[in-house]
């Protein structure tokens, strides 16, 4: 399988996940997209900074970091997911999603390549 192939099931694996986390929850907030990009920016910043460190080789890198991890977490979908709620009127999730996710993914990110610097 190409590369490219692998990183089209990855995603698809991420953004099926991610609903199905959502319909297990009473709610219209995408609690599985939002839980999954944090996730994947915590351990993207781990790897990243055991790559740095040479911890983590170049395809390991390339691999798990630009392939697994970039397709896992999904720009595309929260941006869909957001104006989904905003076409529902539900401005505020929709702000709440907004915020959240870039705060806490850049803040998940942090944490992981601190982890990553003290191992």
């Amino acid at each position: 399988m190409a590369s490219g192939d692998w990183r089209h099931v990855w995603c698809s694996n991420a953004f099926f996940l991610g609903k199905w986390v959502t319909s297990k929850i009473n709610t219209s907030f995408p609690l599985g997209t939002w839980g999954i990009n944090i996730s994947g920016s915590l351990l993207l910043g781990l790897l990243a900074a055991l790559h740095v460190k040479n911890m983590a080789p170049d395809w390991m890198w390339l691999l798990l970091g630009i392939g697994f991890l970039g397709a896992f977490t999904n720009f595309s979908t929260f941006a869909y997911e957001t104006i989904q709620m905003l076409e529902r009127k539900e401005n505020r999730p929709a702000a709440i999603y907004v915020v959240t996710s870039v705060a806490f993914s850049i803040l998940f990110v942090w944490i992981g390549q601190y982890i990553g610097r003290i191992v």
